[in-house]
């Protein structure tokens, strides 16, 4: 993978070094390859230039917490990643396991190990519980069998015959991450996770993925709850007006209150 041959940037044409500075690759450190990176990705909502310039990589089995305030271009970041319509990725580079995502729609990124669990779930109504995941599995790659996601989420279990969409808040995320994993994962996105859930629900889901983490799944979270974020990961990427401004530890994030205060008001 030669991740820095300026030909192979999407849209070549429109960016220069003038009109698109972006950051150089960050490679993994500790001399392990990277298993997912993103170079200078730049990504638009129309004319709304969101995501300006982004780098960074993962190293396989790794779980990164995606952090910054309301506007940040966190989401924004996933969706480019996950190659939907919008943000329309322009400029920049995507890999995943060596194989270049930005040259790929939405559809042919999941077939090729892209998980997205967006923030508003997506449950299909008029589909049951059991539905729901066995659609995720119409077509291959199948990942986690029915049984075993029932194993991670008894609740579902419970409910299989129930509509997803009368499902409580929690139940639908539990779904949600369900029906992702139905399919064959490489790296899973999850876009607030947590969002307007009860605490005790949220105690849950934060145990599902410890779970899911203790499997080696390759892992982004984007989360508001910045600390639980912080607690299940190894590393910490935090964004400022589309671009990246800290890439280290979660840990160094818990123990610098400065940085907190300044782009997480934590």
């Amino acid at each position: 993978m030669n991740m820095q041959k300026p030909e192979t940037l999407l849209s070549q044409d429109q960016f220069n070094k003038a009109k698109a500075p972006g950051s150089p690759p960050v490679y993994s450190k500790g001399g392990q390859p990277a298993y997912f990176s993103c170079w200078d990705i730049h990504a638009y909502y129309g004319e709304s230039y969101i995501v300006q310039g982004i780098s960074f990589d993962i190293r396989e089995g790794e779980i990164v917490a995606l952090l910054g305030r309301n506007g940040a271009g966190k989401t924004s970041t996933l969706r480019a990643i996950a190659r939907v319509d919008e943000p329309e990725l322009r400029h920049g580079e995507v890999w995943l396991d060596h194989k270049p995502l930005h040259e790929m729609s939405a559809y042919q990124a999941s077939q090729n190990g892209i998980g997205l669990v967006p923030e508003d779930r997506r449950i299909i109504p008029g589909l049951t519980v059991e539905e729901n995941l066995k659609l995720a599995q119409i077509a291959p790659p199948k990942g986690w069998s029915i049984e075993r996601i029932y194993d991670l989420f008894p609740r579902l279990g419970e409910r299989r015959t129930q509509e997803g969409t009368t499902l409580s808040g929690g139940e639908q995320q539990m779904l949600a991450i369900g029906r992702t994993l139905a399919r064959d994962v490489k790296l899973l996105l999850l876009d607030e996770p947590y969002e307007g859930l009860a605490p005790v629900i949220v105690q849950e889901i934060e145990r599902t993925l410890e779970e899911i983490k203790s499997h080696g799944m390759t892992t982004v979270i984007v989360e508001q709850n910045a600390i639980a974020a912080l607690h299940l990961a190894d590393r910490a990427i935090i964004l400022d007006m589309g671009q990246v401004v800290f890439d280290g530890t979660a840990q160094e994030v818990l123990d610098n209150e400065t940085l907190r205060h300044e782009y997480l008001a934590i």
